[in-house]
C-alpha cells in the first residue's frame, strides 16, 4: 500500500508535468492525422508545390510573351517555323547538323 501511496503522491506533485508530457506524446507521435511528423512532411510538400507553381507561372509568362510576339511579327513566326519545325520554302535545301539535333533533344 505504501508504494501505491508513493506513486499517488508523485503524481499529485507533478500532475502538470505529467499532463504536458502526455499531451506532447499524443500530439507529437500518436495522433495519426495531425502529428508533428506529418506536419513536417506537409510543409515540405507545400514548399515543393509552391516552387513548382512558380516554375509553371514563369514558363507561362515566357510562352505568353513568345505567343504575343509570334502573332504580331510575321518574321518571328517564320523564324520559329524554320528553326523549331524545320520548315522550308519551296526552292530551299535544309542541312541539319548533328550538334543541332543534340541541342534540340536536350531541350
Amino acid at each position: 500500500m505504501s508504494k501505491l501511496k508513493a506513486v499517488w503522491n508523485y503524481i499529485r506533485r507533478h500532475k502538470y508535468l505529467i499532463t504536458i508530457l502526455a499531451f506532447l506524446l499524443i500530439i507529437g507521435v500518436l495522433d495519426e492525422e495531425n502529428n508533428l511528423i506529418q506536419r513536417v512532411r506537409h510543409k515540405r510538400e507545400i514548399f515543393e508545390l509552391k516552387r513548382e507553381i512558380k516554375h509553371y507561372r514563369d514558363q507561362y509568362d515566357e510562352d505568353s510573351r513568345e505567343l504575343k510576339e509570334l502573332l504580331s511579327n510575321p518574321e518571328m513566326l517564320e523564324k520559329v517555323a524554320r528553326e523549331k519545325y524545320l520548315m522550308k520554302k519551296p526552292n530551299e535545301d535544309i542541312y541539319i547538323f548533328e550538334e543541332d539535333l543534340d541541342k534540340k533533344n536536350e531541350e
